[in-house]
């Protein structure tokens, strides 16, 4: 069976169709056009502003026109991430998709179902002839995976609205009413190519097959960063005699958990058994520390002698502040349990053509002051290491508001369908609706989804069955403000 042909059919099919233009988030010229293409062939009235974020909007069903007017939101932009093995290019390929018994996925690279999925509810929704509702619209914001830009540079007129339904949350049967703010610290380290000791033995490591994640709703279930994993283990080489290392790199977008990490590295021919018996008993430390969480594949090989290599001083302070960077959760939430209040993602190492070496981390926090906290301790850490340190402008959080009436409604209206009480909760992800409370402080704002497993990594997948319950639910809600 192909995704089109899957239930909800007007649903599976926009998704299918979305699935098939490239999206990369910064890249999104071809998916804003299939936006504008889709509402001129569906007669539906449309905008884009300066930053390139696309309005909907359609008339309310006859009846109805002085109901409370919605708008529905989501990104047009994905997180391009592939497996190490897998050719694909995320700005002109398609992305291959598998129905895999109650799952939808893709092959070896990221699905795109966050937020693919919320623009095609969307956009099934504003062609739903069947549907009653009020003055209905939807927006679609560019580039909210790496710097909610969309969100930032938000044009005017382009939410008029009572009511915002965000379709971006990854958890069917959950209301979301809050979210975490965030910040993005990178670290650039100069340093000097040397000649590579001749009398040195090199070998290429790599670890893998780790699952990676969202950085913000997966952080707290134990997953295993890739760039931890590797400095760990030649940090513990440095403390027994030399190592040269010509190239260090892990890790790709700054709001995913490292999946892979790899290094050339050399020593001196005497150390050559000791490397591989340091490295048989750290596989077996690291496999028991991530029994039944991590499948962490080692692979290790023999190089010919790099021409150049880092030189030994920095080499030394990049590995040693890497070894030392916090990650993961730094603390939990006093108001919310089960809720993570504050981490930090030691998202990526990547060596520049420049003689630079740059890491990229990620801060979130629901607490304000305690975000800024976390991303000056990184900042001071990389600082005494030697690194030039700058911060992003960051995005706030979304305070919860647990008296809302949207939400009660939709409450009600899972209720209604389901015979089950949905769940209110904050994410510690972030959320465009923290940049929309702030511009438009009454709008009435509630964010649910279907069920996403392992997104921002090549194992993201979609739950089928969450998805019709996902669109029956947004039906539901749509009519129950049209007709109170």
């Amino acid at each position: 069976m192909e995704v089109k042909d899957l239930q909800p059919k007007q649903v599976f099919e926009i998704f299918d169709q979305i699935t098939k233009v490239p999206r990369p988030s910064k890249k999104e010229a071809k998916i804003r056009q299939f936006l504008l293409d889709f509402a001129a062939a569906h007669g539906i009235a449309c905008k884009t502003d300066a930053i390139g974020n696309v309005r909907m909007w359609i008339p309310a069903t006859p009846g109805h026109e002085n109901a409370k007017r919605i708008a529905l939101q989501g990104h047009m932009d994905m997180v391009a991430e592939k497996n190490s093995d897998v050719e694909h290019d995320f700005e002109n390929d398609p992305i291959e998709t598998v129905v895999d018994g109650e799952w939808v996925r893709a092959k070896g690279t990221t699905l795109g179902a966050d937020n693919g999925i919320g623009v095609a509810a969307a956009l099934a929704a504003l062609t739903d002839k069947e549907l009653v509702h009020g003055p209905l619209s939807a927006l679609f914001t560019v580039d909210e995976e790496t710097a909610l830009t969309g969100a930032t540079n938000l044009g005017e007129g382009m939410i008029e609205a009572d009511i915002l339904l965000n379709l971006d949350s990854e958890e069917e049967a959950e209301m979301c009413i809050g979210c975490a703010g965030g910040i993005d610290t990178t670290c650039t380290f100069k340093y000097t190519p040397t000649e590579a000791p001749a009398d040195y033995v090199y070998f290429r490591i790599d670890f893998k097959g780790m699952q990676g994640g969202h950085s913000g709703t997966d952080i707290n279930v134990g997953r295993a960063c890739a760039n931890k994993i590797l400095v760990r283990f030649i940090w513990s080489l440095m403390q027994d005699g030399d190592v040269a290392i010509a190239e260090l790199h892990g890790g790709n977008l700054r709001n995913a958990i490292a999946r892979e990490a790899g290094a050339v590295i050399g020593v001196p021919a005497a150390r050559k058994e000791e490397l591989s018996t340091k490295l048989n008993a750290y596989i077996a430390d690291i496999t028991a520390e991530y029994h039944g969480v991590e499948n962490i594949v080692t692979t290790i090989e023999s190089v010919a002698t790099p021409s150049k290599v880092i030189d030994t001083d920095t080499a030394t302070r990049v590995v040693r502040a890497l070894y030392s960077a916090p990650h993961g959760v730094i603390s939990m939430s006093r108001d919310i349990e089960g809720l993570v209040e504050t981490s930090t993602n030691l998202a990526s190492v990547k060596m520049q053509p420049n003689n630079e070496i740059l890491v990229t981390t990620s801060q979130r926090s629901s607490v304000e002051s305690r975000k800024y906290d976390i991303a000056n301790q990184v900042e001071a850490l990389f600082t005494l290491a030697g690194a030039t340190v700058t911060h992003g402008d960051g995005y706030p959080g979304w305070t919860p508001n647990p008296d809302s009436e949207i939400l009660k409604l939709s409450i009600k209206a899972y209720e209604d369908l389901y015979g089950i009480t949905p769940s209110a909760i904050a994410l510690h992800a972030g959320l465009e609706c923290g940049y929309f409370s702030g511009l438009y402080p009454d709008l009435d704002m509630v964010s649910f989804g279907p069920t996403l497993r392992d997104v921002h990594s090549p194992k993201e997948r979609m739950h089928i069955p969450a998805v019709e319950k996902f669109w029956n639910h947004l039906r539901r809600i749509i009519e129950m403000v049209a007709k109170a």
